[in-house]
């Protein structure tokens, strides 16, 4: 017997999915933000003991544990990460403070910049040149180059970022600085920016390097603490990190660039909505996953997740490497509802998983969203909760309320729950609208796929705002993320840049960036235990027209197991064109054939698939009306009333629940609001439509 296991440490809780065959079982535990490692470990003895044996035999069993971790966002969202310096090339000190002139809010003229991760006083230069062609204009000074490194190391610095003009084309002066770093700095993290990413512009080089050398050391030591534990316990298999980009790769790939692990849980979520809406019909989905911590919101178009490999502003900082589209927002259960200046406020700060919300009877003391939905009845302390983990309390939860919220807004408790219920939605929603509008996209023709602990609550409620007809809730939704990383396949997606006309571009040139990455792919396939003959080769080139900053990327071919070499040649450069500008048509309306684009590089997208989850719908069972196992007084939007409580696990099939209702699952709450219903499909999953 072999289990596969899906992990998503959250900012509240981290979550289980653990596969065996078609069999599903979920488990969450509280997050531990000290050492997230310490819940890994807690949840996968949960799992054990669900199992009825040892973590070393589950693990022993254990065909593959696939990661995904908030531990690099939450350095950015908190700013807490190393001492951070960059070294670069004189004359391009301040690079990262023009950043491209981009601001997030152009009317804001109160906006400030973020936080700087190197300030001015930590970048220093070092007089050095590589031309665009590789060659050296200037070479490396390194008398300078050393009073520059002993200037860091007197500020403190425990990581350096090292970001060379043209260094993607000729390296040899970042490794050399490199080794200067590590000979007069011993100790000190490097981050090198050929091998975070190979390819101009500058300044995305630049950002995406220095942003990597501050997450770093902290994704570094607790990914090494956790494959350390796994390996003690019994776990002889590599682990497998998802990635931003939408795959999961071993830890060692990722070893010189754990930037590439950023939204990598939200990520796992994108991917299971695109398996599930493709096996509902329901190809065009917004996914929406609200935790404990955050709101997460991302669309699928035609049943795909694309990665953007380009221009991504993560927590207003640029990291330019694949990343699938996620907005998110800090609107979570356990986000804290507050007056400000005589507003109420719900987030961005979070209780956490410790001491979280009052409710939890952990020492909590400020309101959240998870107390004020306690407050009206959509959850219930009599009810177990995080699958029988704990039970909710109600102790507190008023006092709290009536200090913090009733009495400065002179309204009643109830009152001040409800207000905090509608601010929450409304802020989600508008992130949404944010997210759609943003790419074109009118959410009415959209189905919602709502996910995590809390998603199912405010489901119905915001398809209503947004004119969405179709509600999609898996019955796996509190650890859906979790689920959908085991859906994700073993991928590597790098580039290589080679600037040139389209029209002068030397064949063997290609082919040979191809063979580099080609190499360099197999490489990490074969040594994860991956078959050859597996990988799926997909080689793109990236093309623009002369004078645009921002190029495309044409599919070229799609091989399997095959050499790149010899399969590109000039006919194949003349169809890559053709289809450059037919690209160039449908992405924004125009194209100039008259015109030989430029060539920036090459892309080699590797993929091999793996055993995943059996996701279905349909609807064959007959349909019957479910009965209720009780009700509780709640508001659902029209104020308070008796409504019909159903225990979850006891719907099945063809079951109907009409509104108003509540449907308990094991470690989630399905809200039916006034003018719905939902349906159980044939794989015990939820469908809710506007009620006839």
């Amino acid at each position: 017997m072999s289990y596969r296991i899906g992990i998503d440490v959250g900012g509240t809780f981290t979550d289980f999915a653990l596969l065996d065959g078609h069999e599903v079982l979920l488990e969450k535990v509280s997050s531990t933000p000290e050492d997230n490692s310490q819940a890994v470990m807690a949840g996968l003895e949960k799992l054990a003991q669900a199992r009825g044996i040892s973590l070393g035999e589950l693990l022993a069993d254990a065909e593959a544990i696939v990661h995904g971790t908030t531990v690099a966002d939450n350095a950015l969202i908190q700013m807490k990460g190393p001492v951070t310096g960059l070294l670069t090339t004189a004359g391009f000190r301040d690079e990262l403070e023009l950043r491209r002139g981009y601001k997030e809010d152009i009317w804001d003229v109160r906006l400030e910049p973020p936080p700087a991760i190197a300030p001015r006083r930590r970048r220093l230069t070092v007089p050095e040149r590589i031309r665009a062609d590789g060659s050296i204009h200037t070479p490396l000074d390194e008398a300078a180059a050393r009073r520059a490194i002993e200037g860091l190391g007197r500020q403190g610095v425990e990581s350096i970022a090292i970001s060379l003009l043209f260094a993607f084309v000729n390296p040899v002066h970042e490794k050399r600085l490199g080794e200067l770093v590590q000979e007069i700095l011993p100790g000190v993290a490097i981050s090198l920016s050929h091998r975070v990413l190979p390819r101009a512009p500058e300044f995305e080089r630049t950002s995406t390097t220095v942003v990597n050398a501050f997450v770093g050391p902290g994704v570094s030591g607790y990914l090494d603490r956790l494959v350390e534990r796994l390996s003690g316990a019994g776990y002889a298999r590599d682990l497998l990190v998802m990635q931003s980009s939408g795959g999961v790769m071993t830890r060692e790939y990722l070893r010189d660039m754990p930037i590439r692990i950023l939204a990598s849980g939200p990520a796992g979520g994108v991917i299971g909505g695109a398996r599930v809406g493709a096996a509902k019909s329901e190809e065009d989905l917004l996914c929406v996953d609200m935790g404990g911590t955050s709101y997460d919101v991302s669309v699928v178009m035609g049943g795909q997740a694309p990665a953007n490999a380009g221009w991504n502003w993560h927590h207003r900082y640029l990291v330019a490497v694949p990343m699938i589209q996620v907005e998110t927002l800090g609107a979570g259960g356990g986000s804290i509802c507050h007056v400000h200046h005589g507003a109420l406020e719900v987030g961005p700060e979070s209780a956490g998983a410790e001491p979280g919300p009052i409710c939890y009877g952990r020492g909590g003391q400020q309101p959240t969203v998870t107390d004020a939905i306690l407050i009206l009845g959509l959850l219930s302390p009599d009810s177990e909760f995080a699958g029988g983990a704990f039970s909710l309390k109600r102790e507190g939860v008023d006092a709290a309320f009536e200090r913090e919220l009733a009495g400065p807004l002179s309204c009643s408790v109830e009152e001040a729950a409800f207000d905090c219920w509608r601010l929450v939605n409304a802020n989600m929603t508008q992130a949404v609208r944010r997210t759609t509008a943003g790419r074109g996209i009118d959410p009415r023709s959209l189905s919602l796929l709502a996910y995590g602990g809390n998603g199912p609550v405010f489901a119905a409620i915001q398809a209503e705002d947004l004119g969405i007809e179709c509600v999609l809730i898996p019955r796996t939704s509190p650890a859906f993320s979790a689920l959908g990383m085991l859906a994700a396949s073993p991928t590597i997606d790098e580039e290589r840049s080679y600037l040139v006309s389209a029209q002068e571009a030397e064949i063997s040139r290609i082919s040979a960036l191809w063979q580099e990455l080609e190499a360099r792919a197999l490489g990490y396939f074969l040594d994860a235990g991956f078959p050859k003959e597996e990988v799926a080769l997909r080689f793109q080139m990236n093309l623009r027209y002369p004078g645009q900053n921002w190029s495309l990327s044409v599919e070229v071919a799609t091989k399997g197991g095959e050499s790149a070499a010899g399969f590109f040649d000039a006919g194949a450069m003349e169809k890559t064109i053709h289809r450059f500008h037919e690209l160039h048509e449908e992405e924004y309306g125009y194209n100039r054939q008259q015109e030989s684009p430029e060539i920036t590089g090459v892309r080699l997208v590797s993929r091999t698939s793996i055993p995943e989850p059996v996701f279905a719908g349909g609807f064959s069972a007959e349909p019957r009306q479910a009965e209720p196992q009780g009700s509780r007084r709640a508001n659902l939007g029209r104020g308070f009333e008796e409504t019909p409580i159903y225990r979850g696990p006891d719907l099945a099939p063809g079951d109907r629940v009409t509104a108003p209702g509540i449907i308990e699952e094991t470690f989630t709450t399905i809200v039916v609001y006034p003018g719905w219903e939902a349906r159980v499909d044939d794989a015990g999953d939820y469908r809710l439509m506007r009620a006839p």
